[in-house]
């Protein structure tokens, strides 16, 4: 099941996008799940990470769609979000929140339905692993693959990851066991590095999107290691 959120607050676009999914979901065999929500701070205050894609209004009375995706993508880095608007330059700015498309109003069902094959495309070509961490207030549910690094610090956790910088509870010992076979490895004690954004080695440094990670002389050989056999693999 593929579970669609549509964001609008005019209710004829409620339901031309309603309609357009009953219609797709027909003649795709696809089955969808649709949610409605009629601004964008009801979406985000009982967010979860329940969504495959969520379409999403820009310009809504209370929360704006951009306001409301930058807070999901806070805590959802994977969601496939979809702009729909009639202001072409409000949408062309959703790279600044991992936005896949964006579609114009008027929606014609052509448009729609060639977004919606890209994003359910998109989703089933994905091979996401998630993990889910306990973060001050709640948790949080990232996608290994957007994960740079992991820091311990004291008793915490810090993941540095491409939607931000999250402070979770938790010990190094159990975030390695959960992450290794996921093509992580310890550089030292204090960092678990994703070894897919490892650009390269240097002055024994591991150089992870423009920071240079120290590696110990205890497990670089075997960072090394790892390291060469995931570049050999992939």
């Amino acid at each position: 099941m593929i579970r669609i959120a549509i964001v609008e607050d005019e209710e004829q676009y409620v339901q031309q996008l309603t309609e357009y999914l009953q219609e797709y979901q027909k003649s795709s065999n696809e089955e969808i799940d649709i949610t409605v929500y009629r601004d964008g701070d009801e979406i985000t205050s009982k967010y979860k990470s329940q969504f495959d894609i969520i379409l999403m209004d820009i310009q809504m009375k209370f929360v704006n769609g951009m306001t409301a995706a930058e807070e999901i993508r806070s805590v959802d880095s994977s969601v496939v979000i979809i702009f729909i608007t009639n202001m072409t330059q409000y949408a062309i700015q959703g790279y600044k929140v991992g936005a896949m498309d964006y579609i114009l109003k008027p929606i014609s069902y052509f448009a729609f339905k060639e977004r919606l094959n890209q994003a359910i495309s998109k989703l089933k070509h994905r091979s996401s692993n998630y993990v889910v961490i306990p973060v001050k207030g709640g948790i949080i549910r990232l996608d290994t693959s957007d994960i740079y690094y992991i820091e311990s610090q004291g008793h915490n956790l810090i993941y540095h990851t491409c939607t931000g910088v999250y402070t979770a509870s938790g010990t190094m010992n159990a975030a390695e066991e959960a992450l290794t076979s996921y093509g992580f490895s310890r550089g030292n004690k204090s960092y678990l590095i994703n070894l897919a954004h490892v650009d390269g080695i240097q002055d024994k440094c591991a150089m992870v999107k423009g920071e240079s990670l120290q590696l110990s002389r205890p497990r670089q050989n075997a960072f090394l290691q790892d390291l060469t056999k995931y570049w050999g693999e992939n």
